[in-house]
């Protein structure tokens, strides 16, 4: 790797840890998993003010295993809860700053990101940005109908996972991300499906808030008339039917279990209900998959599988024997998040990709 490929610090931040990756140009030469004490991180009223903590023990993981900080080029962080924007690589400024902090979406460990790439780069004198955070919205404006006013349908994804795949596809087909359809399932503890348009996500499952395929703690969307009548029956709170919708909702709800290999090994001694739920979740992926074609007019370069459960040949096998009339299917187990972020870093270091502002 030639010396003048630039060095670039990913961080990831966690509710109880913070992963960091060194890259020189696009090769990971140093990754680690910090670990936090719960004790330790009690002690802050919100996610957002822990940034300096954490900063403080990256700058000393990174020195005691040798990593010239002075020759950084960029520090890259997690995009966390902002306002809604369009893809892309950001560069972290004040509004940026104090958007996080404040929470403008919510606290989140992930707010840190922005705010350690800030504190390091200005100490540093490199690049701050983020890239593609959970809150890229690209929607069109026909998918924000829900059919009732009163509610209007959101764009909050695995947006990171998600462009990253969409990248690799259109990279192995010798084309740009923004010249191809693609539809990408990212498939983990939730599960998004996006319609990615010449690189714009025009059509996507709020995965957080129980839209789209049930995954193995999420409800999906289920029977809003029946939903309504359990939420006014007087058996559950507020927080009962939140729970029912994520954390313990979906495969979890069904099986008791959210462990994906768990099922697997039920369904191999014989356990015939758990195989109808198995089933079931990829019969659902399959058919969010189909409704994703339908937004692209049937003009779908490629399928991308991703995120955790995409580790699970016998799943993603159910899935394609649906979907694969519609394109190529392309299988991208777990997820690249360090390296998705490492790469917004460089295109804009090399020039191939301009950075965008965070105003409003």
């Amino acid at each position: 790797m030639p010396d003048t490929e630039p060095l670039i610090l990913a961080v990831n931040p966690g509710s109880t840890s913070t992963k960091i990756s060194v890259f020189k140009g696009d090769v990971e030469e140093f990754t680690r998993n910090i670990a936090h004490k719960i004790e330790e991180l009690s002690r802050f009223n919100k996610a957002s003010d822990q940034d300096l903590y954490r900063m403080e023990i990256i700058v000393r993981v990174l020195r005691k295993e040798g990593v010239p900080l002075e020759k950084l080029k960029a520090v890259v962080g997690r995009g966390g809860l902002l306002r809604p924007i369009e893809g892309g690589t950001y560069a972290v400024n004040e509004q940026m700053v104090a958007d996080l902090k404040k929470g403008v979406l919510g606290d989140h460990p992930s707010n840190c990101g922005g705010l350690i790439a800030y504190a390091i780069s200005k100490a540093l004198g490199c690049l701050a940005c983020i890239v593609d955070p959970v809150v890229v919205d690209e929607l069109e404006d026909m998918a924000r109908i829900s059919g009732m006013p009163l509610i209007q349908r959101k764009s909050i994804f695995h947006a990171l996972n998600q462009k990253a795949v969409a990248r690799e596809i259109a990279a192995g087909l010798n084309k740009s991300y923004f010249d191809i359809n693609v539809i990408i399932a990212h498939l983990g503890g939730g599960i998004t499906v996006g319609a990615h348009r010449k690189g714009r996500v025009v059509d996507v499952n709020n995965g957080l808030d129980g839209d789209g395929p049930f995954s193995p703690e999420r409800s999906g969307s289920v029977p809003v008339g029946d939903l309504v009548k359990a939420a006014f029956s007087g058996e559950y709170t507020l927080s009962d039917m939140k729970k029912l919708i994520k954390g313990h909702g979906g495969m979890v709800a069904y099986l008791g279990t959210h462990d994906l290999k768990n099922v697997e090994e039920r369904i191999a001694s014989g356990d015939q209900h758990a195989l109808l739920i198995y089933k079931a979740m990829a019969y659902q992926v399959a058919k969010e998959i189909g409704s994703a074609a339908t937004v692209l007019k049937g003009q779908v370069d490629g399928i991308g599988l991703t995120g955790g459960i995409a580790h699970s040949p016998d799943f993603i096998d159910l899935i394609k024997e649906r979907v694969e009339f519609i394109a190529p299917v392309y299988v991208y187990p777990g997820e690249q998040e360090m390296r998705a972020l490492a790469l917004g870093a460089l295109r804009v270091l090399r020039g191939e990709e301009k950075i965008k502002e965070y105003t409003f």
